[in-house]
């Protein structure tokens, strides 16, 4: 919640922020790295012998355990108003993300799981629910978030991503963490996307697996250091393996 607050302060006085480019498209501000380096902080404080990877201050490592965060997950939704940003954190064990948690006070919403425990949810002013994905089993009757075509088309599956528009119901680009969190609560079916990092996807695996989604780079590798993912309601994770694979191979 403290660093969620902190995020939100930043993004009502965002008009002051300095933005500079680490790449193309790639945005950073004073809000990424000090939500960071607060939670780096609180962190240490805490487990001071475990390792951290951070998208701004990047990484330490130590012992068997590993927190895994990203400070402001959709920067430039952040920086222009939009609020579907979150604050991600996962921890890491013996190579395993163990615990994830989204928060996204724009959106007075949080989400949270640790494995074996459940995933659950809320939105400001309610109780804890648990989450659960959909029970859809045809690709024909699903809802897709591809996230962006340049993704895809850079990644040279631009004929795989045509394919499955094509093979489900409806498609759709709702884009960053939220994406994921809709799957988990039901309303999305499969979310893919290209050119990921570990901080991109690790606080949001656990949380969907504990929803009962299946979650894989395009590949099918259960791994979040893919640089890509496929996240399903788990029934449709295989059929879309193959539509992916078909269209790649024709």
């Amino acid at each position: 919640p403290a660093a969620g607050a902190l995020a939100l302060a930043f993004w009502r006085q965002r008009a002051t922020l300095v933005v500079e480019l680490k790449g193309p498209q790639d945005f950073v501000s004073r809000a990424d790295r000090e939500v960071e380096a607060f939670i780096r902080s609180e962190i240490a404080a805490a487990f001071p012998d475990d390792g951290f990877l951070g998208e701004e201050s990047g990484r330490t490592d130590r012992g068997e355990r590993r927190w895994i965060v990203d400070p402001i997950d959709g920067t430039s939704n952040f920086l222009r108003g939009v609020p579907n940003w979150g604050t991600l954190i996962a921890l890491e064990e013996d190579g395993e993300v163990t615990v994830g948690v989204v928060s996204a006070p724009a959106l007075g919403a949080r989400w949270w799981a640790e494995t074996g425990a459940g995933a659950w949810g809320l939105q400001a002013g309610t109780d804890p629910r648990r989450l659960r994905v959909s029970g859809v089993e045809r690709l024909e009757d699903a809802s897709l978030s591809f996230q962006s075509i340049e993704q895809w088309d850079q990644a040279g599956y631009l004929d795989p991503l045509i394919a499955l528009s094509r093979a489900v119901w409806r498609d759709r680009a709702y884009g960053d963490m939220w994406a994921y969190m809709a799957l988990a609560e039901g309303l999305v079916d499969i979310v893919a996307e290209f050119d990921v990092k570990p901080y991109d996807l690790a606080a949001l695996a656990p949380i969907v697996r504990e929803a009962g989604g299946t979650f894989t780079d395009i590949g099918g590798s259960s791994s979040v250091w893919g640089g890509s993912s496929l996240a399903t309601n788990g029934l449709l994770h295989d059929a879309t393996l193959r539509v992916v694979e078909a269209a790649r191979k024709a």
